[in-house]
This record gives structure tokens, C-alpha cells and sequence, in this order.
């Protein structure tokens, strides 16, 4: 099976003080990892935001299926393509 369709792997992150765990398949752990050393923040810095962020859409997605939109997101917006988000 190509590393790309590897099952999720549970992780433990603090938010808020709390810990909590996520789980998300590697590649999206590698796209977080990225994410929080360009922004030169932990992780768990980049999962509180957008922890916030999801608790105050109309309809909250649960945390995990947040960070994917989130760092979907921010791969179409570095991509230059608008349409998709």
C-alpha cells in the first residue's frame, strides 16, 4: 500500500491547557508539521487556532476533519487557486 493511503495515526495535542488526540493520516501530520515550523509555532499552537476557528463556523466540523479543511485550504491559496475554496 503506497504511503499516501496509510490509515490515521492517533496523536496527543494540548489545546487550551487540554489535552486531547486527533487522528489524522501521516500525510496530514507532515502538512502540520510544515505548517507550524513555517509559522515558526508548535503544532499544537496551529491546532488551537484552528480549534478556534472551527468552533465558530455555523455548523462546527469535528477537529480532525477541521485541520484537513484548514491545511487543504492553505495548500489551494498557495497553489493561487481561489475557485476550489
Amino acid at each position: 500500500m503506497p504511503a499516501s493511503y496509510h490509515p490515521p495515526i492517533k496523536r496527543s495535542v494540548e489545546i487550551a491547557g487540554h489535552k486531547t488526540s486527533i487522528s489524522l493520516e501521516p500525510l496530514f501530520w507532515d502538512l502540520l508539521r510544515d505548517a507550524a515550523a513555517e509559522e515558526g509555532v508548535p503544532i499544537n499552537a496551529i491546532v488551537a487556532r484552528i480549534d478556534v476557528e472551527r468552533i465558530a463556523a455555523e455548523v462546527p466540523p469535528g477537529l480532525a476533519g477541521a485541520v484537513r479543511i484548514w491545511l487543504t485550504s492553505r495548500l489551494v491559496a498557495a497553489g493561487g487557486r481561489t475557485d476550489a475554496v
